[in-house]
């Protein structure tokens, strides 16, 4: 089962087991972490899941779709390695992966 280590606006770095087919988010969300608020539920409309990913963690998901590129273009505090954690979906093969929870999530 894949792993998300996720480092909290707090400083804090909680690593969660997320089964193959649930997202990024998802893992949060279901673990009560701080950060993620996932407002519209995972559909890519709200942007309160934002998330850095960098290096290897990065290479772990696909290019970001259209519309997640849209959603991040106007984000406050959005980087070059946002992503929107709703979008990160996990496979057989992503092994540990971490990501950042971005300050700037609404709630």
């Amino acid at each position: 089962m894949p792993t998300v280590v996720y480092r909290l606006p707090d400083g804090s770095a909680s690593p969660v087991d997320v089964p193959v087919g649930q997202t990024v988010m998802d893992g949060s969300v279901r673990n009560n972490l701080p950060g993620i608020v996932a407002e519209c539920g995972g559909s890519c409309s709200c942007a309160t899941c934002h998330v850095y990913v960098e290096g290897e963690s990065a290479a772990a998901f696909g290019e970001p779709s259209a519309e997640e590129r849209d959603l991040l273009e106007y984000l406050d505090g959005a980087r070059p390695c946002s992503r929107l954690a709703c979008q990160l979906v996990l496979t057989v093969n992503t092994g540990t992966v971490t990501v950042t929870v971005a300050q700037s999530n609404g709630g």
